[in-house]
């Protein structure tokens, strides 16, 4: 058997093991925790997911405790390529943006203020002068920023999405540190889920910025009063005609341009609090004027018993996602390959930065994943990318968490790694283009 044959066996092993069975623990009150046994497909294409029904299995509060990554130790990629470390000593590094230039720059997001400043909630500026892979330049980009996430550069303008306002700076090509106050072109409603990424549509009309729910499912009623909230909003670059573009989404935060039809896609983390396999986090197209279900109903019409009968109309609306991506994985980052240096198979699909379970009883998550795309569609299953975060599941102890992911300009793979404070760097090694 040739190493690619078995690799394809391999993933569709995975893909046919994605159908499990859920015993239900004895003991539980509600009918449905007493159900024998539930068949559910975690992932894949909506056509062919099942769910169990909610409190099929107990919610459970399992975190994770970050130790940190030992001398020497990092995460694992498929065969085919390598790893290293493109910069440490980072400040909960979150998000990766790639100037013209090949400038790579990092968000620091910190939530809580230390003292009577920030610590971090600032973007860092690697340069890498010799075209090594290594950057020998490291600047302060921005500083004093407010749970920034979001970069996008648009002409002579640096736009920054803080948790709470959309801004932006004059830029000048090749600048290392930006002195010059921001504008504030939009406000945004802070906190709860609190990243907010920034994208411009392929004609550089319109942008489209990414806003989370305060709550899990909004049984406070507060996410309600703000229709801004669990929605991605399209504004022009100046800040004005605002309006809602999707809605029903709980927590969107990854998105990018599928490279072949040009439509806007997005990666979602759903709701807690259901058991382990609800609800699948997922990975959708996002049409314009649609509604994806939060909090009334998920995947599609499925109505949250948390919300039942509050909105009917709602629900009848609600649009199933396209593919789901497992239930409580956390997904964050998502980038469609735009590269050519790595094997021709990986071109076009997107890799998705999952930040790892804490609503689970066994760890899903912690890792980069990867979706084959045909046709301006997924067209295969979910493949684990980059792995080995995970340290020991007995103790609850992994080494870093993975969100941000971006495609460099020598078309390797960076990583941010919030949890371990670090960025990596994947390349394909030279000569294997299968």
């Amino acid at each position: 058997m040739t190493g690619i044959q078995f690799t394809a066996q391999k993933r569709l092993g995975s893909w046919l093991a994605a159908t499990i069975f859920v015993l239900t623990a004895s003991g539980c009150g509600s009918s449905a925790q007493q159900a024998a046994s539930v068949q559910a497909i975690e992932s894949g294409p909506s056509e062919q997911i099942s769910l169990p029904a909610p409190f099929a299995t107990p919610s459970v509060r399992n975190a994770s405790d970050v130790i940190g990554w030992p001398a020497g130790r990092m995460p694992t990629a498929p065969p085919g390529f390598q790893v290293n470390l493109f910069a440490e000593d980072l400040n909960n590094p979150r998000w990766i943006y790639v100037l013209p230039n090949a400038d790579v720059l990092v968000a620091e997001t910190i939530r809580e203020r230390i003292g009577s400043s920030r610590s971090g909630n600032r973007i860092v500026l690697f340069r890498d002068r010799d075209k090594d892979g290594k950057p020998e330049l490291r600047e302060i980009f921005l500083s004093d920023l407010n749970m920034p996430f979001g970069m996008l550069l648009l002409g002579d303008w640096f736009y920054v999405a803080n948790t709470d306002s959309l801004v932006r700076y004059p830029y000048q090509a090749g600048q290392t540190r930006i002195a010059a106050k921001p504008e504030k072109i939009l406000d945004l409603p802070a906190g709860g889920h609190f990243t907010r990424h920034v994208v411009i549509d392929p004609d550089h009309l319109k942008l489209y910025v990414s806003v989370g729910s305060r709550t899990n499912v909004d049984e406070e009623g507060v996410d309600a009063e703000d229709p801004r909230r669990a929605a991605i909003l399209e504004l022009n670059p100046d800040g004005s005609q605002m309006r809602v573009f999707a809605s029903g989404l709980r927590n969107p935060v990854g998105m990018d341009w599928e490279p072949e039809t040009k439509t806007l896609w997005a990666v979602v983390n759903e709701r807690d609090g259901l058991g382990d396999q609800l609800v699948p986090d997922y990975l959708t197209s996002v049409k314009e004027g649609s509604f994806y279900g939060w909090p009334y109903s998920y995947y599609g019409q499925n109505e949250d018993p948390r919300k039942k009968g509050q909105r009917p109309d709602l629900v009848s609306i609600a649009i199933k996602p396209d593919f789901a991506l497992g239930s409580h994985v956390a997904p964050l980052g998502m980038t469609f390959y735009t590269g050519s240096t790595f094997p021709s198979r990986f071109h076009g699909g997107a890799f998705i930065g999952m930040h790892g379970s804490w609503n689970r009883s066994k760890f899903v998550g912690y890792k980069v994943a990867f979706v084959p795309f045909q046709n301006g569609k997924p067209s295969g299953p979910l493949e684990d990318f980059l792995t080995g975060y995970i340290a020991n599941e007995n103790e609850s102890e992994v080494f870093g968490r993975p969100v941000g992911v971006t495609v460099w300009h020598d078309g390797s793979l960076l990583v941010a790694d919030d949890a371990g404070n670090k960025v990596w760097r994947v390349s394909a090694r030279i000569g294997d283009t299968r």
